[in-house]
């Protein structure tokens, strides 16, 4: 009995020794991977009264919204999961029309001031000289990046980026700059019909 005894002894001493030697390094925190193409560029059909070039990366989806109008779109990128919702109003050479649609567009992204760390709006001047309002929202929003732009008197055109996933965002901070990227490049290339 005492050979069994000693021997029990023996074994859990040996397995704590053994469990006790190994040195225990934690794991840092694993993110997604995501490749993200190089930047090419195609012109938008004719058929809109303005043109840009936006990414080949991206497929032209009609808007499916139940207040949809004629031109307004969405540039939806399959890799990402994400989509930039292009709006477009005639102005009709109207100040009302243009206070409206200027009103509209800041209340949408102030929408998002709940869930919201910070907006920061600038304003951008294209190399054709076209002004475009920017807003770049941080935090736990479903929109990381909005604009308008217009003419004052006949076009006015609107956009916002969206993901359809449930990643976080500092995790998407990769594809958001990216897309950032083609928004901007079709901004620079944006032309009124």
């Amino acid at each position: 009995m005492n050979f069994f005894k000693i021997s029990g002894y023996f074994i859990i001493a040996s397995v704590l020794f053994m469990a006790c030697e190994s040195d225990y390094y934690p794991k840092p925190t694993g993110y997604n991977r995501i490749d993200l193409p190089n930047h090419q560029y195609e012109a938008l059909p004719d058929s809109f009264p303005f043109s840009f070039e936006y990414s080949v990366h991206a497929k032209i989806l009609p808007d499916s919204s139940y207040i949809r109008e004629r031109y307004w779109f969405a540039l939806f990128y399959p890799e990402f999961v994400a989509e930039i919702h292009i709006t477009y109003k005639p102005l009709h050479n109207n100040r009302d029309s243009l206070r409206t649609n200027i009103d509209d567009a800041y209340k949408l992204t102030t929408k998002h001031q709940i869930k919201a760390s910070s907006i920061q709006e600038t304003i951008m001047v294209t190399p054709n000289g076209k002004k475009v309002s920017l807003a770049e929202l941080k935090g736990d929003v479903p929109s990381q990046f909005q604009f308008y732009t217009t003419d004052s008197t006949t076009h006015f055109l609107r956009g916002a980026l969206y993901f359809r996933t449930a990643t976080e965002n500092d995790s998407l901070a990769p594809v958001i700059e990216y897309v950032k990227k083609d928004i901007i490049h079709s901004l620079n290339t944006l032309e009124w019909n």
